[in-house]
């Protein structure tokens, strides 16, 4: 039997925006008790619902820390005139410790820091369990989010943890486009799940990032099956993503979700 998550909006504000003077909506929620945050553009009404967008982040930093990087991109994209909508990872901020993830975060530290490349049992213990358990998380936002008057769809997938982004390409046929962060590691278990992926990609690699494997990163980008797929990849590591990089990726949803 199907059960209606609960969607419980908990705060609302107003935030300036330009270039449009009617300003962006944004709301805090909870959805089964996960935190999440949702903006709209201030053009949102029933008679005009608008796309949406998922905002994806990376697992450990939490809602709190991320939330003003969050706030840029989703101000972008209202600007758009796009909803944005995140939610907090598994094991992050508020939500119960995974002590699980956070055995698996440690070694992948501990090789990183050995200048070590860590282990494909290490990639494995911290990767696939975090995809099983947000994927399915994300699909109920989508529910709960598309019952809104405001929202209409299409729908596109932004940024995040790679691997997540993989499977929800692959599964969710409300998705038609992702733009995708190549900053984090991708089990080679989920390759046949790459070349799966049919909607358009836009893929985002930081060339020199340290924590990253960007070989693997690469053949991921390769193995994908989609027929419009972009790798833009720039100098600098993973945090030196240069401005223009965000306006790129604005004009691939503009394109697919206007």
């Amino acid at each position: 039997m199907n059960i209606t998550p609960e969607l419980i909006f908990t705060a609302e504000k107003h935030i300036a925006s330009e270039p449009h003077r009617d300003g962006i909506v944004e709301r805090d929620f909870t959805l089964d008790g996960i935190d999440g945050i949702l903006w709209l553009p201030g053009s949102a009404s029933a008679e005009h619902p608008v796309p949406l967008i998922l905002l994806g982040h990376p697992s450990g930093p939490g809602l709190t820390r991320m939330r003003p990087r969050l706030e840029g991109r989703a101000r972008s994209s209202a600007e758009l005139g796009f909803a944005s909508v995140t939610l907090e990872m598994p094991g992050s901020g508020a939500r119960p410790a995974l002590p699980e993830l956070e055995s698996a975060r440690a070694d992948l530290m501990r090789a990183l820091d050995a200048g070590e490349r860590p282990s494909e049992d290490v990639i494995d213990r911290l990767v696939l369990p975090l995809v099983e358990r947000t994927v399915p998380e994300w699909q109920s936002a989508l529910d709960a989010m598309l019952a809104l008057p405001e929202i209409g769809g299409p729908v596109a997938y932004s940024g995040g943890v790679l691997a997540i982004g993989i499977r929800l390409a692959r599964i969710e046929p409300r998705i038609v486009a992702a733009g995708l962060f190549a900053g984090s590691y991708v089990p080679l278990s989920m390759f046949d799940e790459a070349r799966q992926v049919t909607i358009p990609l836009h893929v985002l690699l930081q060339w020199d990032d340290a924590g990253n494997d960007r070989q693997r990163a690469l053949d991921v980008f390769d193995a994908f099956g989609s027929a419009e797929k972009t790798l833009q990849a720039n100098l600098g590591g993973h945090t030196g993503v240069p401005a223009w990089a965000g306006e790129d990726a604005a004009r691939f949803f503009a394109r697919h979700l206007g």
